[in-house]
């Protein structure tokens, strides 16, 4: 597995590839070589963050279960700028909200798997990156999230 660190306003990140295709980005720097792949996200990566509807085009493997990948396919379909509740997702997959939340929390390539999208009927909810919901509000308020209370 290579990884590279990458600079971004939220702080350093690692990006991590195996067989070509992006498994885990990561908060704080561990680099460990360089691919094609990972050289590809970290433009993606300074493009988002100069312009969120650059968007991002790269190889993804996320590990976890079918159930956490149909979460994170839902969570990749959310436009730049709008939200979705953990109650929209569950209703589209006919599972509990919860579920999807402790799927959202679960991923493991967050930005480019956007799990900031996805907020509590209630309120934010919460972020499992650095920064916690700090780092959930600065990605939405990037993204120009309409109809937020943040």
């Amino acid at each position: 597995m290579q990884r590279l660190s990458v600079a971004t306003p939220l702080g350093p990140v690692t990006l991590s590839d195996a067989g070509g295709a992006i498994t885990a980005l990561d908060w704080g720097g561990q680099e460990r070589g360089r691919s094609p792949v990972l050289e590809r996200a970290a433009a993606q990566l300074a493009a988002y963050f100069a312009d969120p509807r650059a968007g991002f085009d790269l190889p993804l493997r996320p590990a976890g279960s079918a159930f956490q990948r149909a979460v994170w396919a839902a969570m990749q379909a959310i436009p730049v700028g709008e939200t979705r509740s953990y109650g929209q997702i569950a209703a589209e997959l006919g599972a509990p909200a919860q579920a999807v939340g402790q799927a959202c929390g679960a991923n493991p390539i967050p930005i480019l798997i956007p799990c900031h999208r996805v907020l509590a009927a209630t309120g934010l909810g919460g972020y499992s990156g650095a920064g916690g919901i700090e780092t959930k509000i600065a990605l939405l308020r990037h993204e120009g999230a309409a109809g937020l209370l943040i």
